[in-house]
């Protein structure tokens, strides 16, 4: 941890000129925009594997149509085309998995009284009158709602409102793409919609639209610094999203 706090303190040292006492917050934007540069190869990677996947939905549904009656097989069968077309399945979790590292060490770093056995300057950086240290029921219980911190918050929440609004109409688009294309493949290949496989996709895509909202949640009970990291990456992922996948 104290590799990263010390790097949050110097992109803070350098920003302070333009931004003043949320200095550190603004190295924290830095620091997560650092890590989405270092990711986006991947993510690069995981759209041209979607997109893959769903040039592969009518192959798939004649699978299903040859070996509906014979999940093992069919499952066999499926694994092997993605082989064959060098396609991961799981290559679009990636990405995500991937950050998760830094921001369980801002959360911890935040958390942290101490450092190497010194106490945690980092503490002692704010976000106009909110502490990175922070939660919003500190804010609460000090001011408010509409307190300093309770603004900071206030704040937050509606840019986390309009980039998961913004995710939410783009997963839409793209699940429903998918399902289309799914759909028009199992109709040409005459497979039972009801194939394995097909009622759990089903539910995937109903629940993806709203998983951007699951941010709200988030960077409530989160300290502040890693609320930003979460802000910060969600929106990044949504423009990413909007680019890579149109």
């Amino acid at each position: 941890m104290s590799v990263i706090a010390t790097l949050v303190e110097q992109l803070a040292d350098l920003l302070r000129p333009l931004f003043g006492l949320s200095a550190a917050a603004a190295a924290i934007i830095a620091f997560t925009a650092l890590v989405r540069l270092l990711v986006h190869p991947l993510s690069r990677a995981a759209a041209r594997a979607q997109k893959a996947r769903a040039a592969l939905q009518p192959r798939i549904a004649e699978l299903r149509r040859k070996h509906g009656k014979n999940p093992e097989k069919l499952q066999k069968a499926v694994l092997e085309l993605h082989a064959e077309e060098k396609v991961s399945p799981l290559s679009g979790c990636l990405p995500g998995l991937l950050q998760l590292p830094a921001f369980f060490l801002l959360y911890h770093l935040f958390s942290s009284g101490t450092i190497g056995g010194e106490p945690n300057a980092l503490l002692t950086h704010q976000l106009l009158d909110a502490p990175l240290g922070g939660r919003w029921a500190d804010a609460l219980g000090d001011g408010g709602v509409f307190g300093g911190a309770g603004l900071v918050y206030l704040g937050l929440f509606a840019v986390v409102a309009v980039v998961a609004y913004a995710g939410y109409r783009l997963s839409r688009r793209m699940t429903e793409a998918s399902a289309a294309m799914a759909g028009a493949g199992m109709a040409g290949a005459g497979a039972d919609p009801q194939a394995p496989g097909a009622a759990a996709m089903g539910g995937v895509m109903k629940v993806m639209p709203f998983m951007s909202f699951f941010t709200l949640v988030t960077v409530a009970v989160v300290p502040l610094a890693a609320a930003l990291y979460v802000v910060t990456s969600t929106t990044w992922s949504v423009v990413e999203r909007s680019v890579l996948y149109r």
